[in-house]
């Protein structure tokens, strides 16, 4: 889903642009309505960028705390849902950031191949074999794929957010669109 576009859910632009002038003057209901209008589509952008249920509800709450902190600096350049799209993704690449960091200092518990099965065999038959296949993917493979070919990004826009030269997102595309289809043909 392209950031621009807004579900049914989602209020009319002048509705929106009126909450967001209520929220930014501290109104709380207001922002629990623009809250309620955009979950749905935060978590599902963040679960895919995490590939994790939990991790998505985390940063669905950090990304909806940081609007609310920085929801005084909104300028309205771009609508409420966009600016709150690009301000997930930023969280959503921090906590990536910090678990890499945390994981470097920890010994891993355990083989992480045993949760992806078992992640699997839990989703219902009717699930779409391509969320798994994605979900399945390496962490950076993951993220770029997500980032590239589900939320648009381009190549460079990747490199700059991810820290790592464009080859290496390149790569890395490369390798989850592999791993996605070999995942699909089995």
């Amino acid at each position: 889903m392209q950031p621009d576009r807004a579900p049914e859910d989602v209020p009319a632009a002048p509705v929106a642009e009126i909450l967001v002038v209520r929220a930014r003057e501290g109104d709380l209901r207001a922002f629990e309505e623009l809250y309620r209008a955009h979950h749905r589509r935060i978590y599902a952008l963040a679960l895919r960028m995490t590939g994790d249920a939990c991790r998505a509800e985390e940063v669905t709450q950090e990304a909806f705390v940081k609007a609310w902190e920085s929801l005084p600096g909104f300028r309205g350049e771009s609508s409420f849902g966009t600016w709150l799209h690009g301000l997930t993704v930023h969280v959503a690449l921090r906590y990536a950031r910090t678990e890499r960091r945390r994981e470097a200092r920890i010994e891993a518990a355990g083989d992480l191949s045993a949760y992806a099965a078992e992640a699997r065999r839990a989703l219902p038959e009717t699930s779409i074999a391509l969320e798994r296949a994605v979900a399945a993917l390496p962490d950076g493979a993951r993220r770029v794929l997500v980032l590239h070919d589900i939320e648009g990004y381009r190549h460079e826009e990747i490199a700059r957010q991810l820290g790592i030269a464009v080859g290496t997102v390149k790569a890395q595309l490369h390798r989850a669109r592999k791993l996605v289809m070999e995942a699909l043909e089995r």
